[in-house]
Formats: structure tokens, sequence, C-alpha cells
């Protein structure tokens, strides 16, 4: 019954009789007709000994019923992604079918995502990684398709090769969608089914502090062996603790502006744009420079001669680095290489 229905005086309520049965101004006692009326108000209860008087009272409100409906209990719905949290050692040994989701253990802020194939991880985050830190391309606006492979071309890459790792931070990676939607850029589905993980953890509020990574597959070209991989998921460890710790981004800033020399900054900035990082982004300057003299150790992707900078003092400045560091993994949890260790003791 719709709600206008509750209204009709035909069915729902009884109205007092109309002036044309009241007696008129100054008649007599009320007619045969208004004293049978008035005889029918007793009521005697067939079958009972319970007597009532019936009246109609005037213009009686109407009273919708009451009804309470009956609610199902929402289920809340599994999460499309599940993530296990893990340590280093679990991530780094693992074997990945399918992308896999860990959360590390060491800092919950830190997603990393593993990938089977150097393909899947290019198809969901080359894009992101040209508008956040490639040299020579907008970073106020998401590519295209067309624009993205031109750039990767230019560079002597191909889709698989452009990254062997990624790294960003929530703030980034919210703006990214932002853009993407402002500008109606085509986003892949991998691309897609990043931004629902993302949306499931709460990342694209663009409050949220955290550091994404990932790393390919042992495997996944003839390159990436065991030791690379594990090589690159250090590395990039470091940039999530970068991207989510505050506190260690200052400490990092300050390494960076008053450890290194002048000419050893320019040096590393020469090197970054070699690898077509964009060198006038201060804070991913100084956010490679740490994780590549304090935790990239394999030669297959860079010593310190890369740099201009002996083993000597890269030594020197890894003491220094980490005999202060404000993160308990970096400084218990971590061997230092060897020649690090010696420095240290003496």
């Amino acid at each position: 019954m719709k709600r206008a229905d509750l209204n009709d005086d035909s069915t729902v309520k009884l109205s007092r009789p109309r002036a044309s049965l009241s007696r008129q101004a100054g008649s007599p006692l009320p007619t045969m007709r208004w004293l049978w009326l008035a005889a029918g108000v007793f009521v005697v209860v067939a079958g009972g000994a319970t007597a009532g008087w019936v009246f109609w009272p005037r213009d009686a409100p109407v009273v919708a019923s009451t009804i309470v409906p009956q609610v199902t209990p929402q289920v809340p719905l599994p999460p499309e992604f599940v993530v296990e949290t893990a340590t280093e050692a679990r991530i780094r040994d693992n074997v990945a079918t399918d992308l896999t989701i860990f959360r590390w253990t060491a800092n919950p802020d830190v997603l990393v995502l593993d990938f089977a194939s150097l393909h899947e991880q290019g198809l969901m985050l080359n894009r992101l990684g040209a508008f956040a830190e490639k040299a020579q391309i907008p970073h106020d606006r998401v590519l295209t398709d067309v624009e993205l492979d031109l750039a990767i071309r230019r560079v002597g890459d191909t889709p698989e090769t452009f990254y062997y790792g990624h790294d960003y931070s929530a703030a980034t990676v919210a703006r990214f969608f932002a853009l993407a939607d402002r500008d109606h850029v085509v986003l892949t589905s991998g691309e897609e089914a990043l931004r629902r993980l993302l949306q499931q953890e709460g990342w694209l509020s663009g409050t949220k502090v955290g550091g994404l990574i990932s790393i390919p597959k042992a495997g996944a070209d003839a390159r990436v062996t065991v030791d690379v991989r594990a090589t690159i998921l250090h590395h990039e460890l470091s940039h999530g603790e970068y991207f989510s710790n505050p506190a260690y981004a200052a400490y990092t800033h300050s390494f960076w502006t008053s450890a290194l020399t002048e000419l050893e900054r320019q040096a590393v900035r020469r090197y970054l744009t070699a690898e077509n990082y964009d060198p006038y982004l201060d804070e991913l300057m100084e956010n490679e420079a740490q994780a590549y003299l304090i935790f990239t150790d394999h030669p297959a992707f860079f010593t310190p001669s890369m740099v201009g900078m002996t083993e000597l003092r890269r030594a020197e400045l890894r003491t220094i680095f980490l005999r202060n560091v404000p993160v308990p993994w970096m400084r218990d949890d971590v061997p230092l290489p060897p020649a690090v260790a010696r420095a240290a003791a003496h």
C-alpha cells in the first residue's frame, strides 16, 4: 500500500455524521431515530460478561502501523587481495607463480609486490615509475600508452627492462591515480588492479604514509639470479623505509647534505642521471644515494667506482650512516659488509 492510501478517510477512519443529522436550533426532544441510535451505543458481547461503550471520536488521528522490518545482517566481503605479513627472508625466498603481496614485518607500512614475471610488473608499474621519477617526462600528468612506449624506447629499454624493482610513496601513488582520472587516461588491467589493492589498504586518501615496492621472481630473465633478487629486495626495502618513516627520511637528508661532499653529491647525480632518473628531484637523489651506497652490494647493479668512489670511502660512509640510524632492523638485523665491520671495529 502506498503511503498516500493511509490517509483515505473511506478506508482508515470514520467521521462523525454531518450537520444534516443534527437537530435544528430550538427543536424539541430528539426523534425516535436518535433514541434508537442512543440505545445502540450500549453493546453486550454475546457469550461473555463484558460490556463496553462504543463511540466514534471526532476526527480521530490516523496512526500508521509500526512495522519492524526484518534486517539481514551484512556479512563483510572477504578482501579481494590477500596480504601476507612476512620477514625479509620469507619474501626473498618466495617463488611467485602469480602476484604475491606482502606486508613487511619490520615495517607494516611497506607493501611488497612480488611478480612472477617482468612483463606483469611492467604492466602494473612502468607508467607510475615514469610519472614519479624519470627524466624528461612530465610529473604533473600521466602518460598515455603511446607516450609511455616512446619514453621506454627512447632510453633503449623494453617494457620488461625499464625497471627491475619499483618503489613509490603512498602520496605519489594517490596523486598518480587522481591525475589519471582527471585526464581520463585509460589504464591497464594491472594498474586498475593496483588501484583496487590500494583502495583496500586505504592508501588513496592522500593522507597515508607508506611505501610501495616491487621485485621480480628469480629467473624472470637471465639477469635476475637468486642473489640479484635478494639485492633488489634489500635495495627496495630501504626505499620503503624512506617513504614510510619520516625520521628515517630526515636522517637520510642529513646524511646526504652533511656526510657526502659536494663533489660526491655531484658524482651521484651524474650516475643517476645516466640511469634516467630526474636529477632535479632532490628527494629522489638522496633516497637513491642511501639505497645504492648503503644497501646495494651486487656488482651487477652498483659498485662505488660508478660514482668515482673507492671501496674504503664507501665503507667509511656506511659506518657513519649505520652507527646512528634510527631504524632497528638496519642496526641490528643486517650484517655489515666485511669492510664496514672492520672499519666499525676500529
